[in-house]
This record gives C-alpha cells, sequence and structure tokens, in this order.
C-alpha cells in the first residue's frame, strides 16, 4: 500500500520558454522563490503547467530542474509531483517510468478526453487502473472536466479507484464542495488524500476534511496560501477566513486575465523573471490584462503576500 501525500499547499507551476525552448533560469527562480514562500510541494507539468505542449525530453528536463533546484537549496523536503495522464494509456505508463528516473514522489494523472463517447465509467476505472499497476509511483486522480471534454468522475468512480493500493489522493478542479466531502468522509486521509483544485475553495475544502490545495494561484502568493493553511492548523480560523476571502476575489480575477496566460504575465511583471509567451495554439495575455480592477486586486494582493 503506497503512502498518501503530505497534506499541505501545493502549485501547479508555470513554466517559462525562451526562444520557445524551455527557459532554465526562469524555471530555476520560480521554484525557488514558491520554496521560499513555503510550498509543501510543487506539480510540474500540470495543466498550469503546458504539459500538452511539452516533449517527453522537455518533461523530463522540468522535473529534473525543479527537482535539483529544490535540493541544492536546501529545500529537498518540497514533494515534486509530476502531472502525466496523455490519451494514450501505453504513453502514460512510459511517463510515469520517466517521472520516476527524472526524481519525482507522486504523479497526477489526467482522464483521456480525446474520444469522450467511449470513456465509460468501466474504461475509465480500467485505464486509471492499469496506469497504477504499472507505475513505479504512487498515482493521484486529476479530475478537470474542462481540459478532459467535459469528462467529470463522480464520487462513485474515484471510490472505486480508491480502493487501488497505488491510488494515493485526487486533486478535484471540478469545483464540487460535495464530491470533495463523500470522498473525505469515505477514505482514511493516510491512504488517500483528497485536494481542492482551486483557491477560491481552500478553506471550504479544509473544513470538510481536505488535505489541502493545489492550485495555480498559488503561483502568485504562495507565502499566503501556507499563510491560511497554518492559521486553520492552528485554530485561527477568524484569520483564515480572512485570507480565503480574499483568495475568492483573487482566483476570479486570475480566471479573467486568462488563466495560465495571465499568471505568466502577472509572474514576469511582478517579480522580474520569466517570460509570459506560451506555446501555441494559446496567446500570450497583453500588458493590458494587468489594468483594471483585476489588477488592482492582484496588487492589493502582491502587497499582502510582500509584507509576510
Amino acid at each position: 500500500m503506497s503512502t498518501a501525500p503530505p497534506p499541505g499547499v501545493y502549485v501547479p507551476a508555470v513554466l517559462f520558454f525562451k526562444d520557445d525552448e524551455l527557459d532554465i533560469p526562469s524555471i530555476k527562480s520560480h521554484v525557488l522563490r514558491l520554496a521560499q514562500g513555503g510550498v509543501t510541494g510543487i506539480l510540474v507539468q500540470g495543466s498550469n503547467g503546458e504539459a500538452q505542449h511539452l516533449s517527453h525530453l522537455e518533461r523530463v528536463l522540468a522535473i529534473q530542474t525543479t527537482k535539483e533546484t529544490l535540493t541544492q537549496n536546501g529545500f529537498g523536503h518540497v514533494i515534486v509531483m509530476a502531472g502525466t495522464g496523455v490519451p494514450s494509456t501505453k504513453e502514460t505508463k512510459l511517463l510515469n517510468i520517466q517521472a520516476k528516473e527524472a526524481g519525482a514522489d507522486f504523479v497526477l494523472v489526467l482522464t483521456p478526453g480525446v474520444w469522450p463517447p467511449q470513456m465509460s465509467k468501466e474504461n475509465i476505472i480500467k485505464f486509471h487502473r492499469e496506469v497504477a499497476d504499472a507505475s513505479p509511483l504512487p498515482v493521484l486522480i486529476y479530475n478537470f472536466p474542462t481540459v478532459c471534454a467535459g469528462i467529470d468522475l463522480d464520487s462513485d468512480t474515484i471510490n472505486t479507484l480508491a480502493e487501488h493500493p497505488n491510488i494515493v489522493g485526487t486533486k478535484l478542479s471540478c469545483g464540487s464542495i460535495g464530491k470533495l466531502h463523500r470522498l473525505t468522509t469515505s477514505n482514511p486521509s493516510s491512504s488517500f488524500a483528497v485536494f481542492a483544485g482551486q483557491s477560491q475553495w481552500a478553506l471550504p475544502g479544509l473544513f470538510c476534511g481536505s488535505a489541502g490545495v493545489i492550485a495555480a494561484t498559488v503561483n502568485l502568493f504562495p507565502k499566503l496560501h501556507a499563510r491560511l493553511y497554518t492559521e486553520w492548523r492552528n485554530g485561527r480560523v477568524d484569520e483564515a477566513m480572512k485570507i480565503q476571502e480574499q483568495l475568492g476575489h483573487t482566483d476570479w480575477a486570475v480566471t479573467k486575465i486568462g488563466g495560465v496566460t495571465g499568471l505568466k504575465r502577472a509572474v514576469s511583471e511582478f517579480f522580474g523573471y520569466g517570460s509570459p509567451d506560451v506555446r501555441g495554439p494559446l496567446s500570450a495575455a497583453a500588458p493590458e490584462k494587468l489594468t483594471g480592477k483585476e489588477g488592482e486586486q492582484l496588487r492589493r494582493m502582491l502587497k499582502w503576500e510582500m509584507a509576510l
């Protein structure tokens, strides 16, 4: 029986490019700032890491760079999780092996969404079980209907998968607090960790037994997320709620400025490293995205983050 990842704050780190190649110095700067901000773990090649736009060699290099940066700077305790789910069972198995060799501790596997009519409950369960059977690393199930052609795993399906000895958790980017609560009350947290997939329901998820959060907005404000988690763990719910109130508005602002494209623009402008460039078919967010009320909200949070 594999062990679930430790609870806390995880970040699906954005990845940086220069002349359409991996920008290693900027990736290292980002990983180091996130670790210094107090994250429990870093997810490499999640949706915000543009996993679908990377070759196998680039995936390996991104994981290696993340692991080496953490180890060389005294953050070897920070968990490295790798996103590996692709449309093919065979290729997903290979990516899991490569993730292990590159230094990852866990893998996060997305349900294939290329052929939605063929992805019956039985085929979904078969896919994840076969992948977990062959994986040299513990597996978490990634439920994100937006990038899976609308495929949304229900709690019965995830509970069935939780019975597998090498499936140790899930990231719920579906936004269902009810689903999260059903899962946390059906599985021991020591063997199956349930993570909220957005910052806007990080604290509600904790109240319902979640292991924490794996959320895009942590790319900008790791210290605030870590503080929320610490305040909640120490019973200072009112203080945690003050942060959560603002994270709700901030998550919406990040969505409105373009998600991953807006995040990269904000990181580049706020912290002075990395290009806002993304790989096609995405387009880089214009500087104007950080103006208006969304930009004002992000800058208010930046001031709070920098004061911690």
